[in-house]
């Protein structure tokens, strides 16, 4: 299929809830395939939620019993992928047939079960998780909160007549990063992001024209009065006199920087477009960075996709 519909799921989570935002996600999804598309992404740690308190309770006060304790609840509502919680995602990605990108905060058992790593979960359209992309370096406050990941996401996948690949927030600034997925052929990249249009609005554009093809820049949204009583630590969070959180700013460049969609503010809605595999092709007909640009006798990038763990076990 030379042309393929994708959706942007800009969505708030029912934060510090796994099972409800799962809900959500599955109803999203199953709208998204109503409308025909072979694609849905969300944002970065939807699943149950980005951690918006670490900058507003004083989260690096250290062996503090608050932040002990809203840590622990973060841990207990992380996904564990290995115990199921994505069953019934793989399930209806499979009845209908669409592949799904969604950030995840993931506790995985290889690594202790209890540290958690920013994750980008792939879904195909068979409802078989093909890659779990752990963030490589969580940015600034990030890191009192999440582990830092491995390359053994750094894949790419075929859809369609398109070669999808995609990474977490800040990765998609590091130009090594990005390289390693035009590397593998990839002509739709999906940046996911927990929101606001000033991540979004400069580098999607920009992605774009680098690498000749389509990017989705997918965000999620966060008010307020979307903080509930599961955790009575951030109780405080719900009278901030901020609008938002995160204010969205999903969007869609084409492969020659240009806009398909503009970066969408302050509204919860899917976003919907249909990709011509038609656009990339005439535009890497000047510029191709991994293929006839490139000059590997000159400079080539060496990528470790090996999954790190503290253990090998032989029986």
């Amino acid at each position: 299929m030379q042309k393929i519909k994708v959706a942007l799921a800009q969505i708030a989570p029912v934060w510090f809830n796994r099972e409800a935002t799962l809900d959500k996600v599955n109803q999203f999804v199953q709208d998204a395939a109503n409308e025909g598309c072979k694609l849905i992404a969300f944002g970065e740690a939807f699943v149950p939620g980005y951690p918006f308190w670490i900058e507003r309770t004083d989260g690096a006060r250290f062996n503090d019993e608050r932040q002990k304790n809203i840590q622990a609840e973060y841990i207990k509502q992380a996904v564990q992928i290995e115990r199921g919680d994505l069953s019934q995602l793989c399930e209806t990605a499979k009845q209908n047939e669409i592949s799904i990108y969604l950030g995840i905060i993931e506790r995985p058992k290889d690594r202790s079960g209890h540290s958690l790593y920013c994750s980008l979960v792939y879904i195909d359209q068979n409802g078989i998780i093909q890659s779990v992309h752990r963030k490589l370096m969580p940015t600034y406050e990030e890191r009192l909160s999440w582990s830092i990941g491995d390359g053994h996401g750094l894949v790419t996948h075929s859809l369609e007549d398109f070669t999808v690949g995609g990474l977490n927030c800040w990765e998609n600034w590091m130009p090594l990063a990005r390289a390693s997925l035009y590397g593998q052929g990839e002509d739709l990249h999906v940046a996911v992001w927990p929101g606001n249009i000033n991540n979004t609005h400069d580098l999607t554009p920009v992605i774009a024209k680098e690498g000749r093809s389509f990017v989705l820049s997918v965000c999620s949204l966060m008010r307020p009065s979307d903080i509930t009583n599961a955790i009575p630590e951030l109780a405080e969070l719900a009278d901030s006199d901020e609008s938002f959180f995160a204010n969205g700013g999903s969007c869609i460049a084409n492969p020659d920087g240009t806009w398909l969609i503009e970066p969408k503010v302050e509204t919860e809605e899917l976003l919907i477009a249909e990709l011509d595999h038609q656009i990339v092709r005439k535009e890497r007909q000047n510029f191709d960075p991994a293929g006839h640009y490139s000059r590997p006798d000159v400079t080539r990038l060496e990528i470790n996709r090996t999954r790190q763990s503290t253990i090998s076990i032989k029986d």
